[in-house]
């Protein structure tokens, strides 16, 4: 930790006006936009480079290597989780994101620069795992930094509304990714120069914004919660990270349970739908990545009217809600859409689940951070939700493509539908959260 650090944790903060809260905000979310924007662009890439990293084969062999690859990039979540969660309960949520951004800019500037398997043979595709490993790492630390950080700047009668812009950006970094991909499809290069060496500039691209938001993330003030628990400082320096975990193991686990089907409906309705809709439904490339850009713009728009939602009803019926649509209408609606060879009906089938699915994502942030102290709100968020996204989140691609290699596809949809089972068992026994929150105002 640098003296700079040390200064921002420890200088007290004076009271916040609207305007300084909201910057605040605004900087934070930006900053989240670019991280993911950097860790959604490679499966949104990943059927034009796949051939450049992977031996010939089949598209769904190549697709389920690039897959396996993005699965183990979560694998470093859970220890950025760990690491940056530690941090940020330490030195303070502003820094912990400052520092991981600078690992997202890292892994994507290696990608972009990365020699081909035809250049160096398997040392290419390890290069690639290890920039994923990087990303993973700072993607892991920056969930639980940012759900803590947008949870205690917003005031307690708007803390689910502001705390969805957390999904805001994360979808709109997604957003962004499919964004780059249609304006490189439809109007710059041809799908034979994409996968020759299109596919770069996106990387690029993400490494250039990453060091733009990290200038913003400058300006950001700390959150009252955090300096206003200085005091504890010293005990958080003395306790093992364990040794606070253990304290907090109820909450934890409601983390990985409230989590695990979440997270799985999240990445199956929108990280995997490119891949489903061309390899499954049967669209080509370009009108797969438009459905799936237009599914996600609605899907971005929900994120803050049902975080608002649940200022006014509670945490928990909406968290109800989702359980019990997931388990219901997952296998009908994969099915259907299986079955469908319509984008416009794809579009709707999808757009539905994601409405059940806005459910779990635009508060599922203010949720886990209401569940803990300050004094291990970072990392409590951070390294239960890191495992599951780990397990359940970051397998979901692999899982369906696996399903779909031994020519069983529809035991994904049951697989989905169990989780979110599991999942509704904890939201049914789960206190409302809002009621029951450890956030003091700032």
């Amino acid at each position: 930790m640098n003296n700079a650090e040390v200064s921002i944790a420890a200088a007290p903060a004076p009271p916040l006006s609207a305007l300084q809260r909201l910057k605040s905000i605004v900087g934070g979310s930006i900053g989240n936009l670019v991280e993911y924007y950097d860790w959604y662009v490679y499966t949104s890439f990943s059927l034009y480079f796949a051939r450049s990293f992977f031996a010939q084969g089949d598209a769904v062999s190549q697709a389920l290597d690039a897959a396996a690859i993005f699965a183990v990039g979560f694998l470093m979540r859970p220890i950025g989780g760990w690491y940056f969660g530690r941090y940020a309960d330490r030195h303070g949520r502003r820094a912990a994101l400052m520092r991981s951004i600078v690992l997202m800019c890292a892994g994507s500037l290696l990608i972009a620069l990365c020699p081909t398997r035809a250049s160096i043979g398997v040392a290419a595709p390890v290069l690639l795992v290890f920039a994923r490993l990087l990303q993973g790492l700072s993607l892991g630390g920056e969930y639980g930094s940012s759900a803590t950080y947008l949870s205690e700047m917003a005031t307690s009668e708007r803390r689910g509304f502001w705390s969805s812009f957390l999904y805001v950006t994360l979808i709109a970094g997604q957003l962004l990714a499919l964004a780059v991909l249609i304006v490189l499809q439809q109007w710059v290069l041809s799908e034979d120069q994409l996968k020759a060496w299109g596919w770069r500039i996106p990387f690029a691209i993400g490494a250039l914004v990453a060091l733009i938001a990290l200038f913003l993330r400058r300006n950001m003030a700390e959150t009252g919660a955090f300096v206003g628990s200085q005091g504890k400082a010293e005990a958080r320096r003395e306790e093992g990270s364990l040794g606070l975990l253990a304290r907090h193991w109820r909450a934890a686990l409601v983390v990985v349970g409230l989590t695990m089907g979440g997270t799985l409906a999240f990445y199956t309705y929108t990280t995997y739908m490119s891949k489903f809709l061309v390899l499954s439904v049967g669209l080509d490339k370009e009108t797969a990545t438009l459905v799936n850009a237009a599914t996600l713009v609605g899907y971005m728009l929900l994120q803050p009217l049902v975080g608002g939602l649940s200022d006014y009803i509670g945490r928990r019926p909406i968290l109800i809600a989702f359980g019990v649509f997931g388990v219901l209408l997952t296998v009908p609606v994969l099915s259907a859409l299986q079955a469908t060879r319509s984008p416009y009906a794809a579009f709707a089938l999808i757009m539905l689940m994601l409405l059940v699915v806005s459910g779990y994502t635009a508060i599922n942030a203010v949720v886990k951070a209401e569940l803990f102290p300050v004094e291990i709100r970072a990392l409590g968020v951070g390294l239960p939700y890191a495992l599951a996204v780990a397990i359940f989140g970051g397998s979901a691609e692999t899982v369906a493509l696996w399903f779909k290699r031994i020519g069983h596809e529809s035991g994904f949809y049951w697989y989905v539908t169990a989780c979110i089972g599991c999942s509704l068992l904890v939201y049914v026994f789960l206190p409302d959260t809002k009621r029951t929150s450890l956030i003091a105002d700032a």
